[in-house]
């Protein structure tokens, strides 16, 4: 059933692991999904199998002239943008005294600030139309510190308060915002992971699929306009944080 047709969605990270599935169930659901991501090479193979549904944009999020330029590219290609999901991001685990600080820059800038600028970008647009919805990839960390998480878990704490402060802020303007809380999920990010961690996680079976998430995210958006999904937790049954 195609309950996103005629929809216009933008996902950043989206030539792997959660936002590669996000933008493979949106297009399920009938939506075009402007594919924000730098990796031009997974771009376009993921053009080549997606089709027409899946329109690449290369951006930096990284690069601030890059990053600033999100709305511009992706209406540059569709006419106009109803679904926005910010999900790139980048991972840090184990003690603090081993981060290396040009990292630590790194994620905190990947998570936290670029979503907010990311946000900031496409909300007049939004506002202009008086519809639209905006998903953040948050974590199951950013509900419950996580020893091993000194730096990603506050990264996604201050995604859940964005979150929260944006539906009320946006609420009137007819944009609901939500976010997306996974448990480890397969996918790049858990090369990061403490190997000790990472290994009785497998074991355990404590580890989700990226399609789980975009299958919540759908859910999140095929709801009434008068319901507002602001937090999903998803976690592997096994998983005991």
């Amino acid at each position: 059933m195609h309950e996103l047709e005629g929809k216009i969605a933008a996902v950043t990270g989206a030539a792997s692991g959660i936002g590669l599935a996000s933008t493979e169930a949106l297009i399920a659901a009938g939506a075009k999904v402007v594919m924000i991501d730098r990796d031009q090479k997974a771009l376009d193979i993921a053009r080549e199998r997606l089709g027409q549904g899946a329109i690449p944009l290369v951006i930096d999020l990284l690069d601030p002239a890059s990053c600033a330029s999100l709305l511009e590219g992706v209406l540059s290609k569709v006419g106009h943008l109803d679904i926005f999901h910010a999900n790139a991001g980048t991972y840090i685990g184990g003690d603090l005294v081993d981060a290396d600080l040009d990292a630590i820059d790194r994620m905190l800038n990947l998570n936290v600030n670029v979503v907010i600028k990311n946000v900031r970008t496409v909300i007049p647009h939004m506002i202009e139309r008086g519809t639209g919805d905006i998903v953040v990839t948050s974590s199951v960390a950013g509900h419950s510190p996580v020893p091993w998480e000194p730096v990603y878990s506050p990264s996604k704490w201050a995604m859940h308060c964005f979150v929260q402060t944006m539906r009320r802020q946006l609420l009137k303007n007819g944009i609901r915002v939500g976010s997306v809380s996974p448990g480890p999920v397969v996918s790049a990010l858990l090369a990061d992971w403490p190997e000790e961690n990472l290994r009785k996680a497998k074991e355990a079976g404590a580890l989700i699929e990226p399609k789980e998430v975009a299958d919540a995210v759908i859910f999140m958006l095929t709801r009434p306009r008068n319901v507002t999904i602001r937090d999903v937790v998803i976690l592997p049954s096994a998983f005991d944080i």
